[in-house]
């Protein structure tokens, strides 16, 4: 498949392959559950993206479904309550990928939890054959295993497929110097590497996952807010909104 090429403000960039993380409490309503609106909203723009030629996959985290360890989950084992967390997140892969195919797309989803009569269970190689054969490929299940977050297994799915680019699609439109939502002094960070970000302590995504995205060289992160689910399009053609983190 040939490189797709979005030209945007005195910027272009070639695009082959990318990941995208979407927050699973922003295709929730308030946060919660389902927002069908929203999420054929977004099904839309991942079909406008892989209709122009980009290889695209996406890992979805389960916020809107299950909060990991915390609320209901206080007191629970922390084995459990993990794994509740990674079927949420097939739960939002298998209502994703319907919104998709009945937006007019090709998609499958790989879980790393083994259920044969619900979906394709994770291998790299073979997602890479339905990458290329134009299928949006929805990752599912985190890693599999307890203790680990979606940022960790968006990052492992990245460097196993080698994306061009990932892309932390968020209720935060980026990366701040302090926690905007606790100090009004916070200031919006446009641009910084993996280095300065980790020295800073700056919470980026989880503190481990990140680490492998600077001790791998992941070629990009861009995190913005998915307000206005066109904004995947938007980042794609060029637009600097949010936080660029590199190498």
């Amino acid at each position: 498949m040939q490189h797709a090429l979005f030209c945007g403000k005195g910027n272009s960039m070639h695009y082959k392959r990318v990941m995208l993380k979407l927050s699973g409490e922003a295709l929730g309503a308030d946060g919660w559950l389902f927002d069908q609106e929203k999420i054929d909203l977004v099904a839309a723009q991942l079909c406008h993206v892989s209709n122009a030629g980009i290889e695209l996959g996406v890992v979805i985290g389960g916020g809107n479904i299950w909060r990991g360890r915390k609320g209901t989950a206080e007191g629970m084992d922390a084995v459990t309550a993990d794994q509740m967390g990674m079927l949420a997140t097939v739960l939002n892969c298998l209502s994703m990928k319907d919104a998709i195919i009945r937006a007019g797309c090709k998609a499958r989803v790989m879980s790393a939890i083994d259920m044969p009569r619900v979906c394709d269970f994770y291998r790299a190689d073979t997602a890479l054959e339905y990458l290329q054969s134009g299928h949006i490929m929805l990752f599912a299940g985190g890693l599999g295993n307890p203790f680990f977050t979606t940022d960790t297994a968006v990052v492992v799915r990245a460097l196993e497929i080698h994306a061009d680019a990932l892309l932390l699609a968020k209720n935060v439109d980026g990366v701040y110097t302090a926690d905007p939502n606790q100090d009004k002094n916070a200031e919006l960070i446009k641009d910084i590497s993996y280095s300065e970000a980790l020295r800073r302590g700056l919470r980026v995504m989880d503190t481990s996952a990140f680490a492998m995205c600077a001790d791998h060289r992941l070629p990009r992160v861009r995190v913005f807010a998915l307000s206005e689910p066109a904004n995947i399009l938007k980042v794609l053609r060029g637009d600097d909104m949010g936080t660029l983190l590199h190498p």
